[in-house]
């Protein structure tokens, strides 16, 4: 063992003197490979950067949790001739009584509906346009990862009996109100061309973590998602509820859950033993499962391309060893009549030509460090280095040079001790 660490250190050193030796060529040789590596590690801290932001309130919501949708989105398929309508496209819209009841159930604890629309806010000649707004339960809270800076939530009782109030960003509170405290007062509120713009309380002030949505949008508000339909008309006939969350109660598994809310459907929608559901069901696993093959086949093509300048600077090891070999050949003759053996003379050339990649890894590292904090620091992206896409660059660049530094290895390694040392 200790020889071999011997033999690995002077391979190492004998390298870096050969490095030092050929400053411009290995100094685009490690170029190629930093730039392949860089773009690797960039584009594994944007996507992990990007799905913690949209994963976390799917996550954060709990494990047994489950969505109840018109259509699966996750099994959404496009039309081989593009002119056919999907099946669920004629899906019926969830109504009052179906919300109500599945909230009613013994297995639910609580089901949360969520849709969104745009409104305009003013309060006393201040007036915002195109605020992001959404209707929902009182446990939207838990979905959505933050603190209350004032007031509260709406409660459930409150939703249920159509409550005119609304939660606020920050932001939003501090455009409309500027310095004076939002809660209690009243703002004025238009769904749209909708005609009609009743007066809503301001109850809570709410600062959301922040993530690559609350840096592109931070005006928007929360309505308790009656009164956004029955005050707002923001849900006219035919606009359809996103989802509803259904948190199982703990009582219950969550398949008790999923069995009970299938049946109460089922029986309110007058569906037959041998008629498909006109719903779905789908669980967060699902969902994420989902996210991640969009963001990993995303992530296959930047590491296809990002291959080909590894390619590059692997073209690069080629030459460059070619030339080593050629210019040491005397010294190989040398050390095979001094002993050294095959495998020996292999091994220091691939150790060279692993040291020489292995440069350009780190040194794509620090660049792709480096330009992921400008793209956090300079845009709403968040940009997250995971630890795997550190291991897996460096990883990557040293067998990019043992694999493309192996035939002058293999090339030097074979030179007869008479044809190295007569070489001129």
């Amino acid at each position: 063992m200790k020889a071999r660490l011997n033999t690995l250190t002077e391979g190492i050193r004998i390298a870096l003197d050969a490095i030092r030796a050929t400053k411009i060529r290995a100094g685009l040789t490690i170029l190629g490979v930093a730039i392949g590596v860089a773009v690797v590690v960039t584009m594994a801290a944007m996507i992990t950067g990007i799905r913690t932001s949209i994963l976390a309130p799917f996550e954060s919501a709990g494990p047994d949790n489950f969505y109840v949708t018109a259509f699966d989105m996750t099994g959404a398929r496009v039309a081989n001739d593009g002119s056919r309508r999907p099946e669920w496209w004629d899906r019926p819209d969830f109504t009052d009584a179906e919300i109500s009841r599945l909230a009613d159930l013994p297995s639910v604890s609580d089901a949360v509906v969520d849709f969104d629309f745009s409104t305009r806010v003013s309060f006393e000649g201040r007036r915002v346009d195109g605020i992001q707004s959404s209707g929902n339960s009182a446990g939207w809270v838990a979905f959505q990862p933050g603190e209350f800076l004032a007031g509260r939530n709406f409660v459930p009782a409150e939703v249920s009996r159509s409550r005119a109030l609304v939660v606020l960003s920050r932001p939003l509170a501090e455009e409309l109100f500027g310095q004076r405290d939002p809660i209690g007062r009243s703002v004025r509120v238009s769904a749209g061309r909708r005609g009609v713009n009743p007066l809503f309380q301001v109850v809570g002030v709410f600062e959301p973590e922040g993530n690559i949505f609350t840096e592109i949008i931070d005006h928007w508000a929360v309505f308790p998602w009656t009164a956004a339909e029955k005050r707002l008309k923001a849900r006219p006939p035919g606009f359809p509820v996103l989802w509803i969350v259904v948190v199982p109660s703990p009582e219950f598994t969550r398949e008790e859950a999923k069995d009970q809310v299938t049946g109460v459907l089922r029986s309110m929608r007058g569906l037959g033993p041998g008629e498909d559901n006109n719903f779905s069901i789908i669980e967060s696993e699902q969902m994420i499962a989902t996210f991640d093959q969009l963001t990993g086949a995303f992530f296959l093509v930047m590491i296809a391309l990002s291959s080909v300048a590894l390619m590059v600077g692997g073209i690069g090891v080629i030459g460059i060893m070619m030339i080593s070999v050629t210019e040491r050949t005397r010294e190989i003759g040398i050390r095979k009549a001094v002993g050294a053996t095959r495998n020996e003379i292999l091994w220091q050339f691939l150790v060279e030509a692993s040291v020489l990649t292995f440069l350009g890894g780190a040194l794509g590292l620090a660049l792709g460090a480096g330009v992921a904090d400008f793209i956090e620091a300079r845009t709403p992206i968040p940009a997250v280095i995971p630890f795997w896409s550190i291991i897996a660059a460096l990883a990557s660049a040293i067998m990019t040079g043992m694999l493309f530094g192996l035939f002058p290895a293999l090339r030097g390694a074979r030179m007869t001790p008479v044809r190295a040392l007569g070489f001129e």
